[in-house]
């Protein structure tokens, strides 16, 4: 099971690596395009809008098949949206398909990893688990701002898609014959309890507007640190710094949850709470309040999501990755309509509009979360779990 969640990783994180490439390597990408930030917004809201769509009956297929055709599925995908964006590429509309396959791909592989945790993984280690395993995005955010000043510059953009189109196609020959041929686990029995769907509703509203700020985050920061004066380089190294918190702090979310009992939607709204802090920081005058706030947007804003998919599959009775899918879709959801917006904000007031009103989403979305957990409790008192 080690080496099927290594291969978990290692698939989310290249899946989830065509949009923050982008996103990182923006400079160069919209000088060679002609692009500017209202389509690097609609190029990555394009990639969670795919993977909202896809997040659904990909939920439900990763219920029935095991982690190998799921993982090999996700990750062929993953190759093809990659080899996409390094070859076909040439203006905007090749690079919306590109990142539409992306997301399709991301969909897939989220939904059977989810799955496949949710059922093989001990209880007392499954917390620590799922945040290593959201860590992946993070990791994809790092590495894309590392391409910048190593590949992207030297070689050109293109040549990073292909490094992540070659990377997946390994992954996928080692899912292909390293990982257990079994199925995900036992299909829910007729009759059996569904978690409760409108907890989860309004879990995935909060998930939405946190998603949507978050990935903002991801997508524009590099942007906005060069136009404050960083270097290209510079402003990917602020990304991948950011990123490596960002992973740090999910990993170390994970392990706490597996060290309490419950109580892990109040920790997630103190997190949201705390990156919004973050985000005004990003508006204020001045490079060091720049870096101080991505660190603290990224690091504690950004390192929830881990151990809210762990608090959902503990209601999700036999059907834990339809019920991680609904909180997906809405942080898919989020990814798609928070990108899009955040650049209208920029291009038709400024950058620091921008950031505020994704601080305003993050409280909204603490709220929300607190607000579920109140329909958890009420419908957990009625139907322990078994």
């Amino acid at each position: 099971m080690p080496r099927l969640l290594l291969v978990a990783i290692a698939v989310a994180t290249l899946g989830a690596l065509p949009p923050f490439l982008l996103g990182a390597q923006f400079v160069l990408v919209g000088q060679e395009l002609a692009l500017d930030e209202r389509d690097l917004g609609v190029a990555v809201g394009v990639f969670f809008a795919a993977a909202a769509v896809a997040s659904a009956p990909a939920g439900s297929l990763a219920d029935r098949l095991g982690p190998r055709r799921g993982m090999v599925l996700a990750g062929a995908l993953a190759v093809a949206a990659a080899l996409t964006m390094a070859v076909l590429v040439g203006s905007l509309a090749g690079l919306l398909v590109g990142l539409a396959l992306a997301g399709v791909a991301n969909a897939a592989l989220q939904m059977t990893a989810n799955a496949t945790l949710a059922r093989s993984i001990p209880t007392g280690r499954r917390g620590l688990a799922f945040g290593v395993k959201q860590a992946a995005v993070p990791v994809a955010i790092l590495l894309g701002g590392l391409a910048v000043p190593t590949v992207g510059i030297a070689l050109g953009w293109r040549w990073t898609y292909g490094m992540v189109a070659a990377g997946a196609a390994v992954v996928v020959l080692l899912a292909a014959t390293r990982t257990g041929t079994g199925r995900a686990g036992r299909s829910a029995s007729v009759g059996a309890q569904a978690a409760p769907r409108r907890a989860l509703l309004v879990t995935a509203g909060g998930t939405t507007l946190a998603n949507g700020a978050a990935n903002s985050l991801g997508a524009f920061l590099p942007a906005w640190a060069f136009s404050q004066g960083m270097s290209a380089g510079d402003s990917g190294l602020l990304l991948a710094v950011g990123a490596g918190a960002c992973a740090a702090g999910r990993v170390l979310a994970g392990l706490s949850a597996d060290r309490r009992e419950g109580g892990n939607i109040p920790v997630v709204a103190a997190q949201l709470l705390g990156g919004a802090v973050g985000f005004v920081l990003l508006a204020q005058e001045g490079l060091a309040l720049l870096v101080l706030g991505a660190l603290v947007a990224f690091g504690v804003g950004w390192s929830w999501p881990g151990l809210l998919i762990f608090a959902v599959v503990r209601v999700g009775r036999d059907r834990p990755a339809v019920a991680s899918s609904a909180v997906q879709a809405g942080g898919f959801l989020g990814g798609a309509a928070g990108p899009p917006l955040f650049g209208w904000l920029v291009v038709t007031t400024s950058y620091e509009t921008g950031w505020f009103a994704g601080a305003v989403a993050l409280v909204v979305a603490a709220a929300l979360l607190l607000y579920a957990r109140g329909m958890f409790l009420r419908d957990l008192a009625v139907r322990p779990l078994g």
